[in-house]
């Protein structure tokens, strides 16, 4: 296999790494090329949803939507789409298991698989990551109520639960600057190299 898209030996691999190289739109482009054609065709019923970061590269796939009869609950539909997922993740598990460390290596990153079937979503493995920050007092206070209201057992675990909310309740926002992100390298990709 070749190096990998971030040059020779690609970002170091390993946990608590830190790693603050943003993958660029063609890298990504890459990626997603490459999953589509190692994956199985067979596996989904469209493009897989490709997601890379500088940790981890996550493959989510669609699945074939479940028949039930006319009448059924919301729970027994989403019984049914989680049933699909499951028995996907079963299926395929050997499979994926000998793809990731091929992905892994050609890119530098730790693999992880998900998969979607209606409106159900189920990430099967994904990396934790450690984040340092450094936060003041009145952030800290926000963390400590978290627990101590038992919403989180740690503070790592409330500025996880911190992260989610914000990415549920300003998800068109979140979106809208990672679209204008991905202009702004576009525009930078078409201008002078700086090593030239």
């Amino acid at each position: 296999m070749g190096p990998g898209p971030w040059g020779p030996g690609g970002p170091r691999r390993g946990r608590g790494r830190r790693n603050e190289e943003r993958p660029t739109a063609e890298q990504r482009a890459r990626v997603a090329a490459w999953v589509l054609g190692r994956v199985p065709s067979g596996w989904y019923i469209e493009a897989p949803q490709v997601s890379l970061d500088a940790d981890e590269l996550l493959i989510v796939g669609r699945l074939a939507t479940v028949e039930l009869p006319t009448g059924s609950s919301a729970e027994d539909r989403a019984t049914a789409e989680l049933a699909r997922i499951s028995g996907h993740r079963e299926e395929t598990r050997e499979q994926r298991v000998r793809i990731a460390p091929e992905a892994e290596q050609e890119f530098s990153k730790i693999v992880s698989w998900g998969a979607r079937c209606g409106d159900s979503l189920e990430i099967f493995t994904s990396a934790s990551v450690p984040v340092m920050t450094r936060l003041r007092m009145p952030e800290r206070h926000v963390l400590d109520t978290l627990i101590d209201a038992g919403v989180a057992r740690s503070r790592s675990d409330a500025l996880a639960w911190c992260v989610r909310l914000v990415a549920t309740n300003e998800e068109a926002w979140i979106s809208e600057l990672r679209e204008a992100f991905a202009h702004v390298e576009d525009v930078r990709a078409k201008g002078p190299s700086p090593e030239g």
